[in-house]
């Protein structure tokens, strides 16, 4: 069988996820197909010759509800046989839909595939799709009876790691720090493609980031779950987890551009990278966001390849807690961890996330000159997937 490549990576600016955001007002599929459009065009592809486009998406309701994807490949203009599907793997949809589409490749069911995600969650509102019904069931109940909110698991796992509240803050800070630095040198510019509002604006920037944060203004937020019923369940948790040290709700998409060697070979085009291994694992649905140690462990021992040599690490930061717990248990050294920032500057656009973090962590790849990069993202119901990415050009 023969290696799947990605052969191009990009995605949106990443727009603050409320009504007054810059990407508010485009409906998801036209950001999806706008995304879909510049990848297609920067590599002179024929859409025509893509055999699936595999996309992430958390929200399936309302204006993401009749498999956008599908939707996203037509408002592109692409021929109406390219067909599309939606993964939905929580927050880990685009980092899936990336490892269907290498397998896919792998299989030889595809000789071209683009993975890809969105969500927008100014206009598709987190938890949407569930309304008021239980997603649980009885049976799980009874199984797990101490199931909380993400953001209580964050808690729970700031407990067991000992992590402090200025530990978090100061990690938060970081991540706009360098997510704020990575622009200013233009870091960004060769994997954002820029997006045209339905007023003609063009955004090409990145909203989310907040230039000066410091830890002392992160401090003086409040806890944003120290709520009943949960203060009287959990009398000893601190209330450490802020909306400062919390991934942003945000509007935006991302694609990739997977093939076989041969097939990119042939059409001229020059692989930038592969996928090396890739894992995914269950872990306990209460602490629910510690699935990134044990999905870590997992990829490590398929690929063959040690910590020493990752020169990057992309832990999506849903709460502070989940890559500084993770650094605990693997301890790699701070700027190989999250080293463009991560979702606390740049926003977790769910369905979308995946994607982004792999865009980035390959553009970083080159920039720096590394060759290995490990990406792992915590899911909803205690779930993880992992990805170890060679750069091609190191």
């Amino acid at each position: 069988m023969g290696r799947a490549v990605i052969v191009d990576a990009v995605r949106s600016p990443m727009g603050r996820g409320k009504k007054s955001g810059a990407l508010a007002g485009v409906h998801p599929v036209d950001l999806l197909a706008q995304v879909l459009t510049a990848l297609v065009a920067r590599n002179d592809l024929d859409p025509a010759t893509i055999d699936d486009v595999l996309v992430g998406c958390v929200g399936q309701a309302g204006e993401q509800s009749a498999t956008p994807g599908r939707q996203a490949v037509l408002a592109a203009g692409f021929p109406t046989h390219v067909p599309s599907t939606t993964i939905e793997r929580k927050c880990g949809s685009g980092q899936q839909a990336v490892d269907f589409a290498v397998q896919g490749v792998v299989a030889g069911a595809y000789d071209i595939a683009i993975a890809a995600g969105v969500e927008s969650m100014s206009r598709v509102p987190m938890g949407s799709a569930r309304m008021d019904a239980d997603p649980f069931g009885p049976s799980v109940r009874a199984r797990f009876p101490d199931l909380v909110p993400q953001g209580v698991s964050a808690e729970l796992v700031a407990r067991k790691w000992k992590l402090t509240r200025a530990e978090l803050d100061e990690y938060s800070a970081r991540s706009h720090a360098r997510a704020a630095a990575v622009r200013a040198n233009g870091g960004f510019d060769g994997e954002i493609v820029p997006i045209t509002t339905p007023d003609g604006t063009t955004v090409t920037s990145d909203e989310s980031i907040r230039e000066g944060t410091t830890p002392e203004r992160l401090a003086e937020l409040a806890p944003a779950f120290a709520r009943e019923p949960y203060l009287s369940r959990f009398p000893e948790l601190e209330w450490l987890i802020t909306a400062g040290n919390s991934s942003q709700i945000t509007d935006g998409a991302s694609a990739l551009l997977v093939m076989s060697e041969e097939q990119a070979k042939a059409l001229g085009l020059r692989p930038r990278a592969a996928i090396v291994a890739s894992a995914v694992v269950g872990d306990d649905p209460t602490l629910m966001l510690t699935g990134p140690i044990p999905a870590t462990h997992k990829v490590l021992a398929r690929s063959g390849i040690g910590l020493d040599r990752i020169d990057a690490v992309e832990v999506n930061e849903a709460f502070a807690p989940v890559p500084l717990a993770w650094q605990r248990e693997f301890g790699v050294p701070d700027d190989r961890l999250n080293p463009a920032g991560g979702a606390i500057a740049l926003g977790h656009p769910l369905g979308a996330s995946g994607c982004r973090l792999m865009t980035t962590m390959i553009n970083h790849l080159e920039r720096a000159g590394g060759r290995y990069g490990l990406q792992t993202m915590c899911e909803a119901g205690g779930m993880a997937n992992a990805a170890i990415v060679e750069n091609l050009s190191a």
